[in-house]
């Protein structure tokens, strides 16, 4: 099969930060027309997005997609809840694993694919200070490393 190419929207590198990622799932919005032009022109945020599951749904939360300038009457509000299309299978999964201790669903990117707009989501757990304390440290060793290794060669 080809493989399409992706055009990155938004990105959550905050996630990374704050959450161990254990699974991550592609998802389809459910967008109106001004917003989807409005998202073409790269102005999306998921900072302080989240998922919510509800009845037999998934939503999203708190994203920001900016007004379309052309959109006058037809934007809508900018952080409304957007429904997420996900599988029965995929969101019983979602359920159950937020059901457990300390994990939670978070948004990573917001791409194109093709002409349709995906997110990735994420089943994750929450990190200690410690652990992102740890995770500094390690990439920091990392790219020393990769500096001595680029200057011996």
């Amino acid at each position: 099969m080809k493989e399409h190419s992706q055009k990155l929207i938004a990105q959550n590198k905050k996630a990374y930060h704050e959450y161990f990622i254990e699974e991550t799932f592609q998802a389809g919005i459910a967008l109106s027309g001004t917003e989807v032009k409005s998202m073409r022109l790269g102005r999306c945020n998921l900072k302080e997005s989240f998922i919510r599951i509800e009845g037999g749904s998934a939503f999203i939360e708190g994203m920001h997609i900016s007004p379309y300038t052309h959109g006058n009457i037809f934007n809508s509000d900018p952080v409304r809840r957007r429904r997420l299309l996900l599988n029965r299978k995929e969101i019983n999964k979602l359920r159950a694993g937020i059901t457990q201790n300390g994990y939670t669903i978070v948004p990573i990117k917001a791409y194109f694919s093709r002409c349709y707009v995906k997110i990735d989501i994420a089943l994750a757990k929450g990190k200690k200070l410690y652990d992102k304390r740890e995770a500094i440290a390690k990439k920091t060793q990392d790219r020393d490393i990769q500096r001595q290794f680029a200057q011996r060669v």
